[in-house]
C-alpha cells in the first residue's frame, strides 16, 4: 500500500507554518519572548499578521509549535502498543523518549525560556490539562471505559506529570523511573 501524496498546497502551508515557527523561536531566544511581538515575527518570516494567526492560534503557541506531537505521541503509545504488551511501560517509554529529548542540551535555551516566562509557563500548564484529557480517553478506550473514569483521568494526569518533575530533575531517567514506579502500584490497584 503506497502512503498518500501530499499536495503542493498542503506542502507550501506546512513550509509557512515551518518557517513562522523557525523563524519565532530565532527571535525569542535571541532577544527575549517578552521583547518580541506577533508583528515582529511577521514581518521578519515575511508574512501578513492574518497568515501567521491562520496557522497559531497565539504567541505561546508559536513556541510550543510541536504541541500536537506529544499529544499524538502519547496516545499512539496505548493505541499502537503490541498486543498483550501493558499499558504503563509503553507510557513509561514514550515518557523517557519525550524527557530525553526535552532535557537535552539542544532543548535547554528554549526551556530557560519557558521557565522564566508566566505567560509560557500557564501555557504550557493548560497544554498538559489538555494532554491529560486526550491521554485520559486513550486509556478509557483501551479499557473498554467512560473516558471520565476516576481511575483513567488519575493515571493520565499522573503520566503527564511525570514528564514535567523528569524534564526538570536533575537526572531525568531516574525521576521517570521513580515516578513510574507510583504510577504501576496505583494501576495496580485500579
Amino acid at each position: 500500500m503506497t502512503a498518500p501524496t501530499v499536495g503542493r498546497r498542503e506542502r507550501k502551508k506546512a513550509a509557512t507554518r515551518q518557517k513562522i515557527a523557525d523563524t519565532a523561536l530565532r527571535l525569542f531566544l535571541e532577544r527575549g519572548y517578552d521583547a518580541v511581538g506577533i508583528r515582529d515575527v511577521a514581518a521578519e518570516a515575511d508574512v501578513a499578521v492574518t497568515t501567521l494567526f491562520s496557522h497559531f492560534a497565539s504567541k505561546e503557541a508559536l513556541v510550543f509549535e510541536q504541541e500536537e506531537n506529544f499529544d499524538r505521541r502519547l496516545t499512539e503509545a496505548v493505541t499502537g502498543r503490541a498486543s498483550g504488551e501493558p499499558l504503563i511501560p509503553a507510557l513509561r517509554r514514550e515518557i523517557h523518549a519525550i524527557v530525553r529529548h526535552c532535557a537535552s542540551a539542544e532543548a535547554a535555551p528554549l526551556w530557560r525560556m519557558i521557565n522564566t516566562s508566566p505567560a509560557l509557563r500557564q501555557y504550557e500548564q493548560s497544554m498538559r490539562l489538555r494532554y491529560a484529557d486526550s491521554l485520559a480517553a486513550a486509556i478509557a478506550a483501551d479499557r473498554d471505559q467512560s473516558p471520565a473514569t476516576a481511575s483513567c483521568r488519575a493515571i493520565a494526569t499522573f503520566v503527564i506529570d511525570a514528564y514535567a518533575l523528569a524534564r526538570e530533575s536533575p537526572d531525568p531517567d531516574r525521576a521517570v523511573d521513580e515516578i513510574f514506579e507510583m504510577i504501576e502500584a496505583a494501576w495496580q490497584v485500579a
